[in-house]
């Protein structure tokens, strides 16, 4: 029998390698299509407040996006695709526009919540077992069972004491495998990239982030199952079914698991959003929980100095998938990793926060080809070194990108003149 114990130090997650001390190119961009941009910011009806997250997509196909932490978004469409744009997020009842009714820039979208009625949770109340347990079970009928090539925009970047001293970005391609095949993993490729960083901030270690692309396809908890919910899990934790809410207009049951108190190992807490209708994995946000945080520094934790003491402050993650024609597909992962790194007879302690997140922005089922060996992105493999620096504003092409919050931007910027007095 598989230990949860021993599954959490393969995908959740992020594996640091912390040194003592003080790029490989990719390809160019491809050339810009003709494609026509959307620009704009989504806000709650009713706090008129950001809408962290929520998605952007292409009504009947598989282009899309997400919106940052700040609900900017920013969406390419082919100028041959005349499909409305739509806008949806957990909570909220979808919205879709013509592009003809849609601007360049400025756009605000005002999305509502949608509210679920007491009287109908209560007549649908089930074991929360069994539906985890029927949502297991309809995976190969919920999610695709042929392979496709899965383009994505990634994005991760390290904190030290609130201050961003690396920021790297890609375009990835991947192999993605059936989901009823889970022994044939998925295979992820940097198609462009890109990075700006200040190694020399981070006082006398430097923190490097191991497998990051590879993060978002593990936490893939459908394609993945037995990585989360394998054969102890529910000697190992409490379940509670505590209501249901929309997601992209579907009614999903929230399904609430918490690590057991008697429980010794690193495991989480969080919710599984399931669909009411055919029991498929909608979404799903976790987090080491404070009885498995004492016990996650080892596993997230690959190399240190030997006198450093750390502390794993929060893990977290959320997975999201959309719903194309009757399948369920990745559309969106992000995780982050708290931790705090102290030297003996030291006064002062330095924090620091990695985080990761990967937006789906299109899916191919016809033009499947698997991804060479010595192209994909292996797990042992610092995605930082893998790219370039930073270079102009057009480097994206027409690839779709997740808008960077306005205090990326200016760490960027606050990089980049670093990196030129340097040179």
């Amino acid at each position: 029998m598989k230990t949860h114990f021993g599954n959490i130090g393969k995908w959740a997650i992020v594996v640091l390698l912390i040194l003592v001390g003080s790029t490989v190119g990719v390809q160019a961009a491809r050339d810009s299509a003709q494609v026509a941009i959307y620009q704009g910011k989504i806000i709650d009806a009713e706090t008129r407040s950001p809408i962290m997250y929520a998605s952007v997509f292409v009504e009947g196909t598989n282009i899309g996006t997400v919106a940052n932490a700040e609900g900017e978004f920013m969406l390419k469409v082919p100028n041959a695709n005349g499909n409305r744009i739509g806008f949806s997020h957990l909570g909220y009842k979808s919205v879709f526009f013509d592009r003809s009714d849609l601007k360049t820039t400025g756009n605000v979208i005002v999305l509502k919540p949608e509210v679920v009625s007491l009287q109908e949770i209560i007549v649908r109340v089930e074991d929360p077992e069994l539906i985890i347990k029927g949502a297991l079970s309809n995976i190969g009928k919920n999610y695709s069972r042929k392979p496709a090539m899965v383009n994505g925009f990634y994005r991760e970047t390290i904190q030290q004491n609130k201050r961003y001293v690396s920021v790297a970005e890609a375009v990835l391609e991947t192999y993605k495998s059936p989901y009823n095949n889970y022994f044939l993993n998925d295979k992820v490729k940097v198609l462009i990239g890109r990075k700006s960083q200040d190694v020399k901030r981070m006082d006398t270690i430097v923190v490097k982030f191991q497998g990051g692309p590879i993060l978002p396809f593990y936490i893939d908890i459908a394609k993945n199952p037995d990585n989360l919910i394998n054969e102890s899990f529910f000697n190992q934790y409490t379940l509670r079914l505590t209501g249901q809410i929309s997601l992209d207009d579907i009614r999903c049951y929230v399904v609430e698991f918490k690590q057991r108190k008697d429980v010794n190992l690193p495991l989480y807490e969080g919710k599984f959003y399931i669909d009411v209708n055919n029991l498929a994995f909608v979404a799903a946000e976790f987090s080491v929980s404070e009885y498995g945080l004492p016990y996650a520094t080892s596993t997230y934790v690959k190399k240190k100095p030997a006198t450093m003491k750390i502390d794993i402050l929060r893990a977290n993650y959320f997975v999201k998938y959309n719903k194309s024609g009757d399948l369920w597909q990745l559309a969106y992962t992000r995780s982050e990793l708290a931790f705090k790194c102290k030297w003996p007879k030291r006064l002062f302690s330095s924090n620091y926060i990695i985080t990761t997140e990967m937006a789906v922005t299109d899916v191919d089922y016809n033009n499947v080809e698997k991804i060479k060996a010595a192209e994909a992105f292996k797990p042992s493999e610092i995605f930082s070194e893998r790219v370039e620096d930073f270079r102009n504003d057009e480097f994206w092409g027409d690839y779709n990108i997740i808008v960077p919050e306005e205090s990326v931007l200016n760490a960027i910027k606050k990089l980049n003149r670093k990196l030129m007095r340097q040179q």
